[in-house]
């Protein structure tokens, strides 16, 4: 008993560490609110290109001793607002857009770090994160910030929603979609940048898209989905950081490890959409039984 308080009390005793935990905790929450639009539309990819395409910008930064997170976002809104620009042709899918974009800015990038001659403690705290690291500034900085992301999403949910499930209906509808795609696209790349320090640009794309997705698995509703990814994203991001402390492991590779390690539970477990259920649902079937196996009851 003295070992697991000891466990969850002597991380708080640390200053850097309550710091790490006060912004893993805002950034896994903002990441599951703004996943959940993500994840809904279907556009996970979307997160990595943005997350990629900040590269070349944090490349420029820091060629020219700049901050390297204003670069970033400053790709990263850039590429963004193209890539809603240019997949409002119909010819194009969305993802392909993405692609091209990616693609470029991710060769981009590299070919700006290869004119350095090392790479320094600076450019691979961008890639793999340095949450243990932040100051009280950069707790005021993202707890403000991403007030603001989520304060923009939920004014916006019916639409997003709306756009999200179906554009050419939300189009016919009278939704202006292109201004909603740029604010989605928008959101998504200063929530990507805001988690930077967290968990890196490498791993960033998980704490985005992993809290919604298991969420996902679990509810049909836009309201409970929302609360549960939020959840996932805060308790992961704050789990992963014991982890870290306990074993000494990397802080940003560990929080993605604990949130995708609840995904596969949640996967193989969930009541209606897990796979424990599924077979039993189709065992139900080969035997002849009609209805869904007990506790299964239809969506709301």
């Amino acid at each position: 008993m003295t070992d697991l308080l000891a466990f969850f009390t002597d991380p708080w005793h640390l200053p850097f560490m309550r710091r790490a935990f006060t912004v893993a905790a805002i950034v896994g929450l903002v990441c599951g609110v703004v996943g959940v639009y993500v994840v809904l539309r279907g556009m996970a990819f979307i997160g990595d290109a943005v997350a990629h395409s900040a590269f070349p910008g944090v490349a420029l930064a820091y060629a020219f001793e700049g901050n390297l997170l204003i670069g970033g976002a400053a790709a990263g809104v850039t590429t963004a607002v193209l890539i809603a620009f240019v997949s409002q042709n119909r010819r194009l899918k969305e993802d392909t857009v993405i692609g091209v974009f990616f693609a470029f800015a991710f060769g981009l990038g590299i070919v700006l770090v290869s004119t350095r001659d090392s790479w320094t403690t600076d450019l691979s705290s961008f890639l793999f994160g340095q949450v243990l690291a932040v100051d009280a500034a950069d707790i005021w900085r993202v707890g403000a910030m991403g007030a603001v992301l989520v304060a923009i999403v939920l004014a916006l949910r019916k639409e997003l929603v709306a756009v999200s499930l179906d554009r050419e209906t939300a189009r016919a509808a009278g939704l202006p979609v292109l201004p909603l795609d740029l604010t989605l696209y928008v959101v998504v790349t200063a929530t990507i940048v805001m988690s930077l320090e967290a968990v890196g640009n490498i791993l960033v794309l998980a704490l985005l898209i992993t809290p919604a997705a298991t969420a996902r698995l679990l509810t049909e509703r836009l309201w409970a989905m929302t609360l549960l990814a939020s959840l996932f994203g805060c308790a992961g991001s704050l789990a992963g950081l014991y982890v870290s402390y306990t074993y000494d492991l990397a802080a940003g590779g560990s929080v993605v490890v604990v949130l995708t390690a609840l995904f596969a539970v949640v996967w193989l477990l969930a009541p209606r959409h897990g796979l424990a259920a599924k077979l039993r649902t189709r065992r139900g079937e080969g035997d002849g039984a009609g209805e869904p196996p007990p506790g299964l009851a239809p969506a709301a």
